[in-house]
């Protein structure tokens, strides 16, 4: 009997103290995490401590170089040889249609010349020559249009004699209708007192009264226009015929001036536009 009291005293001896150690092995051994591969969502990557897998990686997409496709149509020029051109590019062709000079087609009329102070050299278009003329104004009648540079005489059967001619600079424009009232040969010149006040203070001196000659101012002819200051006249600068540069007056090459001073004579009606 007593025998069978120390064996279960033992017994109970080992269980208590192998107990705790049984349990610690339990739980300090413990089997690897198995996680399912279709489980790719990223708390399910948190739960394995991958610190990477928590921070989210921006998407970079590498840009492609945008290539500009152009044609290259094959030319052939001599025999035996090969031209290749490339195809113009969409901005090219726009730069080329902003550069594109005004159309030709225009409605019936003479393009009016560029007005500047200074015309180097005379135009052909401003030398004589018959032109139709569809006009209201009589056959004899004088008509300048001080826009286009040119004088024209009015002739039967709708023709006009055209010159060109210099006209009033800027500022100094006018229109109307007048008559010549004088005409004067080699006529001498006495500037208007506004002139000679105009001119001092450009630095130029300008004499009170020039006898007629080669060098005078008005040239080899006058027709004088009304009551006014203005004169139809030649000039010593025919270089300036087309050009916008006078006070007022038209000016015409002294050739051109006595050939029209040689078909009209007083009373012949001005109209300057």
């Amino acid at each position: 009997m007593k025998a069978k009291f120390l064996i279960l005293g033992a017994a109970a001896f080992l269980a208590i103290a192998t107990g705790p150690t049984a349990a610690n092995d339990r739980y300090g051994n413990r089997p690897p995490v198995m996680v399912s591969p279709d489980l790719s969502a990223p708390w399910v990557m948190q739960l394995r401590g991958n610190k990477q897998a928590r921070q989210r990686q921006p998407q970079v997409r590498e840009r492609q170089p945008q290539v500009r496709y152009r044609q290259q149509p094959v030319q052939y020029g001599q025999p035996g040889q090969v031209r290749v051109m490339a195809q113009p590019t969409l901005r090219e062709v726009r730069r080329t249609y902003r550069q594109r000079p005004p159309s030709p087609f225009r409605t019936a009329g003479i393009p009016a010349p560029v007005r500047r102070e200074v015309h180097p050299q005379i135009n052909p278009m401003y030398l004589p020559q018959d032109v139709a003329y569809a006009g209201k104004e009589k056959a004899g009648t004088i008509v300048i249009d001080t826009t286009q540079n040119f004088l024209y005489l009015v002739k039967p059967g709708g023709e006009a004699r055209r010159y060109g001619v210099g006209t009033g600079k800027p500022g100094f424009e006018w229109a109307g209708t007048h008559k010549i009232t004088q005409k004067r040969e080699w006529p001498d010149w006495r500037p208007p007192a506004e002139m000679i006040v105009r001119e001092r203070a450009k630095g130029r001196v300008l004499p009170a009264h020039m006898e007629g000659g080669p060098a005078n101012p008005l040239g080899a002819r006058a027709l004088y226009l009304g009551s006014t200051l203005y004169r139809i006249h030649g000039t010593n600068q025919p270089w300036t015929i087309g050009g916008a540069v006078s006070s007022g007056c038209i000016r015409m090459r002294n050739e051109d001036v006595v050939d029209l001073y040689e078909r009209v004579g007083v009373g012949t009606k001005v109209v300057v536009m």
